[in-house]
């Protein structure tokens, strides 16, 4: 019995391991990977021995294979396709003429810079073509890049997996067999990856046909029936041609998520919590079978042999792959730094030193230490250092621009007015004739139609605009709206007009979906303002001196009902102004100012106007600043008397 409970202990020290790892990175908000790989090495049998995972023999093979074939299938079915269509050839180009790219450069890194022999070096780079869902996608999560830079790494990420796994077994074949001929190899390429697509287009779509019809089934069930059936596809996959069980996955997730069944959110969100548990052991597992001195044993030239596939084979695939994409040199430059490896690398190059070593073939620790050598660096430069590098080039999701509004009354149509005025793409949506038409009359752009309806927001293109907000009469309804399009889109950006305290115990929060504006905003009052031309439309900027004392001014306006802030323009962004908003210095704040003045006097003095101007208005801008030398009187003062209440002596009595 000493075995199995020794396997026991080991299987529940990984899943601690790698669920404290994930939390950690959660809590530190980094890639997981990082504390993956990291609790890994460090409960390894080369640093404090808690993790063996020797012990559990070929069964780590079989552990690997049936959570990577869940991990493609999991990216599949995440996959949005309809972000990639203008995307769609360099992600081609990516998969096919960027594998090749990569195989050819990294090769000659490791035989130039790593001397390894020719076979060995072609070897690990067939082994780092792949970048992969495990990485890309928690990363992701964590950077927020713009939605064509994001769609990009994913769609790389998902589909290079198993074209890479494909190559690194033909070129295995060609070290153990010393068959190269590459007509041969290519055949065997095409024949893999055709088993493997027919088998998951076919398995996709019957599975998602037996879940439309099949009502009898629970929800828990049915997500049960779908980890049977991808590992199934893959089972079958790979007795028909080995290697194409991964092509399986990947493919059936994608036909299914297609098929659109009604527990799809279900789904995912069960697929979504197998997988990180997957992650969590495997990378947790696969690090604590390395050798730490099998990796300082490679030399500098191994450390070097990655940076070249870094530095120079990534952006040189990048820029050739990407060449007509419409991707601006920033968006390039982000793909070209952000390619971690992941756990198919790690997986395969395992099972290869088993396999190398076994026919007696130097060079297969030497393989698994430098494609972990590649792993770890990729990982930690890359993936620490995503965050800032996207800051640094401007291309976060926080820099979306655009709106779309769900709503036209003379608030929201202002609002897309000011977006409009600044060059940015605004559409309203309304499903009332008369308020679409005063809009298009004010030339917007409008769609008559539900905002519940997916087409219409993606026609909209609120897959690209940095912000959504719905500002209907209805606040449960703007709710309802608001928490759909986070789901469905997730823009930067989600506001909803909802009366009462915005942090309240409401879905909203779940959610991170804003109040929009102040938390007790009364639409109806202010648009009537509007239509009577009672407002004026201001602006004003936040000084560093006297911060405090321009904030409470404009709170007190607020909370008297007589100014409502719209946009916030900070660091040259535009933004709709959020209830919970923190101001800074040198924001930049657009409002409207309630002008009570009686409406014949506006007509008598002319001052009536159809259109609004920003202007700067005294009420606001007159905020009663202290000087700096009296406010540094008034602290020393305040000083003093507090020293002089402390060392003042008791009173006799």
């Amino acid at each position: 019995m000493e075995i199995p409970f020794n396997i026991t202990q080991l299987m529940v020290m990984t899943v601690i391991c790698g669920i404290s790892a994930q939390v950690l990175a959660a809590y530190l908000k980094v890639p997981a990977i990082v504390f993956l790989l990291l609790f890994g090495i460090l409960a390894g049998p080369d640093c404090l021995g808690v993790l063996h995972p020797n012990l559990l023999g070929s069964g780590l093979e079989v552990m690997v294979s049936l959570c990577v074939a869940l991990i493609l299938f999991e990216g599949g079915l995440n996959l949005e396709l309809r972000d990639l269509g203008k995307l769609s050839g360099s992600i081609r180009n990516l998969v096919t003429v960027g594998t090749l790219i990569t195989l050819i450069g990294g090769g000659m890194a490791a035989h130039w810079l790593g001397e390894f022999p020719w076979p060995i070096a072609f070897l690990y780079a067939s082994l780092v073509v792949v970048t992969g869902p495990t990485v890309i996608g928690p990363l992701l999560k964590q950077v927020s890049v713009d939605k064509q830079v994001a769609a990009l790494l994913e769609a790389e990420g998902v589909l290079i997996d198993p074209v890479g796994a494909i190559l690194a077994v033909l070129v295995l074949n060609i070290i153990l067999n010393g068959n190269a001929d590459l007509l041969v190899l290519f055949r065997d390429l095409i024949v893999r990856l055709f088993v493997g697509a027919v088998i998951g287009v076919a398995g996709g779509w019957l599975l998602g046909f037996i879940l439309k019809r099949s009502q009898f089934l629970s929800e828990d069930l049915k997500n049960l029936v779908v980890l049977a059936s991808l590992w199934g596809f893959f089972g079958l996959a790979e007795e028909i041609r080995s290697e194409s069980g991964l092509m399986a996955t990947v493919l059936s997730g994608i036909v299914l998520r297609a098929a659109a069944v009604p527990e799809e959110r279900l789904l995912r969100r069960f697929k979504g919590q197998l997988t990180v548990l997957a992650i969590s052991m495997l990378f947790v597992l696969l690090a604590a079978d390395l050798s730490l001195a099998s990796v300082v044993a490679l030399g500098w030239g191994s450390l070097f042999t990655v940076l070249a596939l870094m530095w120079v084979v990534r952006p040189i695939n990048v820029w050739l792959c990407t060449w007509n994409s419409g991707l601006n040199w920033r968006q390039k430059l982000f793909v070209s730094w952000v390619a971690p490896r992941g756990i198919v690398s790690a997986s395969i190059a395992s099972l290869f030193a088993i396999l190398l070593t076994q026919r007696g073939i130097n060079g297969g620790d030497s393989i698994k230490a430098l494609v972990f050598l590649t792993i770890i660096m990729t990982v930690f430069v890359q993936g620490l250092t995503a965050g800032a590098i996207a800051q640094l080039l401007g291309i976060t999701s926080k820099s979306a621009t655009g709106a779309a509004i769900v709503g036209s009354n003379p608030l929201s149509r202002l609002i897309a007015r000011l977006f409009q005025e600044r060059g940015e793409s605004v559409a309203i949506i309304d499903t009332d004739p008369e308020a679409c038409a005063q809009a298009e009359r004010e030339g917007l752009r409008v769609f008559l139609s539900s905002a519940l309806d997916h087409s219409v927001l993606e026609e909209a293109g609120l897959d690209s605009m940095g912000t959504f907000l719905a500002m209907t009469n209805n606040g449960e309804v703007n709710l309802v709206l608001a928490q759909r399009a986070a789901e469905e889109f997730a823009p930067p950006r989600v506001l909803a007009i909802f009366p009462k305290d915005p942090q309240a115990n409401t879905p909203a929060n779940q959610t991170k979906i804003n109040q929009a504006f102040v938390s007790d905003l009364s639409l109806k009052d202010w648009n009537e303002y509007l239509s009577d031309g009672e407002v004026k439309l201001g602006e004003t900027e936040l000084k560093s001196e006297g911060l405090q004392f321009q904030i409470a001014h404009l709170q007190a306006l607020v909370q008297a009902g007589e100014l409502a802030p719209l946009l916030l323009e900070r660091q040259g962004y535009l933004q709709v102004v959020p209830a919970a908003q923190i101001w800074q210095a040198g924001d930049r704040i657009i409002y409207l100012l309630y002008d009570p003045t009686p409406k014949l006097l506006k007509r008598l003095s002319g001052s009536s106007q159809s259109r609004l101007t920003l202007e700067k208005h005294q009420v606001v801008e007159e905020v009663p600043i202290p000087p700096r030398v009296l406010e540094q009187v008034l602290e020393e003062k305040s000083v003093i008397a507090k020293e002089e209440e402390i060392l003042q002596p008791p009173v006799s009595r």
